[in-house]
């Protein structure tokens, strides 16, 4: 008993886990401290995100300069590419699932086979994808209501940016594959380097400032995509250096069919679960954006804030799809399962306290956004009503997320079926143009379609299922 405690003693506390989750941290995530583990790897998650989204917002602050056409062609250009971000994601999804199991199996030559099959995969797909982007990107703009003007200016920059898809593919993936392996520091590294590049390169390739050529909007698209481009030369130093949690070797550089389409296999159906998702909030907008403009700007305004707010969630679910995997791997079923209702209650506290202050404030957060007199209230009700639904959230979203990183990918798209086409839609247009509440209907079926999808997930995992789940 003394030994069990001396042990537990030598845990770390809270702050210095903090700074070993920055720093890096070479610890085997199926043993010891759960609560620490979370810590270890949702930490750098949250940061890796940060870092993911403030592409978009630095690409607009320096483009914002040259007018509301430059603007435009950023804006109908990520409308673009979100299938492309879309397919990404999904492919990552099961990266993710089979590195961190093989990481759990302690098969470290398997994980790098996989990690090879992966950058294979986001190779080909981004070439399909960057030869319909350079080779119509005129056509696209057009297709998404681009005036002549806007063709005119940013043909280039669409074309770029599709041209430089496969630094999107690989940015995602490998980082998928550092995530699975436990290794969240690099994979957050890699995204510093990439928007440090980023942040350099935009203003000096749009505007001409010293050596650089003055390249208007499309000298974003360079940038960016240079930015990208780095910290993938990053990304493969470290997986082949031997400097991250695995290495690649000679060997596992070869194609793999078998692997490859489990993989496959594994990201059709997370594909599918991102597009089910999609497809579903773009019916809420749409119906939203029905009552007007204001109504629009009103839920923008509701959404950006929440979004923001909800990083660090984010990063706790997919340190609770990384834990299942790996614990999976090393064949702790009950310390994986575990992990996933001691991540739910953590980020039920966190995403609960968020909720209390969008509530308890709400007149004032949106104030300090916008002053429109017929925004601001439509705005406060919706960051209100969507905050009621923190609580369930938190826990439908890290037992999506541990679904995912079971590898039961199929389980997950069938609960977005049911909560979000089955429900969100009809709910949202029932309740909006059929009763008095207008936009006001649409984000109550936000939160009971996310309410019910909480509820049949911790159902659905509590059957046990997905620890049987072969990737």
């Amino acid at each position: 008993m003394s030994n069990g405690n001396a042990t537990e003693a030598r845990v770390p506390g809270f702050w210095p886990s903090l700074r070993e989750a920055v720093m890096g941290s070479s610890q085997d995530f199926t043993e010891g401290s759960i609560g620490r583990a979370i810590v270890l790897l949702a930490v750098p998650m949250v940061l890796e995100m940060i870092m993911e989204s403030l592409f978009g917002v630095v690409d607009v602050f320096w483009v914002a300069h040259l007018g509301a056409d430059a603007i435009t062609t950023v804006g109908l250009t990520e409308t673009c590419l979100t299938i492309v971000f879309v397919i990404a994601l999904g492919l990552s999804m099961g990266a993710t699932a089979m590195v961190a199991r093989r990481i759990g199996e302690k098969d470290e030559a398997a994980a790098g086979l996989v990690a090879v099959q992966a950058i294979v995969v986001g190779l080909v797909v981004s070439g399909i994808a960057a030869a319909v982007g350079y080779f119509y990107a005129a056509d696209l703009l057009r297709l998404m209501g681009a005036t002549e003007n806007v063709v005119k200016i940013g043909t280039g920059y669409t074309r770029m940016i599709f041209g430089g898809s496969a630094t999107i593919f690989l940015l995602f993936l490998i980082n998928a594959v550092f995530r699975g392996a436990g290794d969240a520091v690099v994979a957050m590294r890699a995204l510093w380097i990439a928007n440090i590049v980023n942040i350099c390169l935009n203003p000096c390739l749009i505007f001409g400032i010293g050596p650089f050529p003055r390249l208007g909007v499309t000298g974003s698209a360079v940038g960016t995509t240079i930015g990208r481009g780095i910290g993938v030369m990053f990304q493969l130093w470290i997986l082949t250096s031997g400097r991250g949690r695995f290495v690649i070797r000679a060997p596992q550089v070869r194609l793999d069919f078998a692997v490859m389409a489990r993989m496959i296999r594994l990201s059709l159906s997370a594909i599918f679960q991102y597009l089910v998702q999609m497809a579903s909030w773009i019916g809420v907008v749409r119906i939203i954006a029905s009552f007007g403009s204001a109504a629009a700007a009103a839920n923008t305004l509701a959404i950006r804030i929440i979004i923001f707010a909800i990083l660090p969630s984010w990063g706790m679910s997919n340190a609770a799809a990384t834990l299942v995997g790996q614990n999976l791997g090393a064949g702790k079923p009950e310390r994986a399962e575990l992990s996933v209702w001691r991540t739910g209650f953590y980020n039920m506290v966190f995403l609960g306290a968020v909720g209390l202050i969008f509530i308890a404030f709400a007149e004032r957060i949106i104030a300090l956004f916008t002053s429109d007199p017929a925004v601001v209230p439509i705005a406060v009700t919706g960051l209100r009503l969507l905050s009621y639904g923190n609580i369930s959230y938190a826990y439908g979203m890290v037992v999506t997320a541990a679904f995912n990183g079971a590898g039961d990918t199929f389980t997950p798209t069938v609960l977005n079926l049911i909560c979000f086409w089955v429900c969100q839609i009809p709910v949202a247009w029932l309740l909006a143009f059929h009763t008095s509440l207008g936009p006001r209907g649409a984000f109550i079926a936000v939160v009971v379609s996310d309410s019910l999808l909480a509820l049949l997930g911790v159902l659905w995992f509590r059957r046990g299922t997905w620890k049987r789940t072969v990737v």
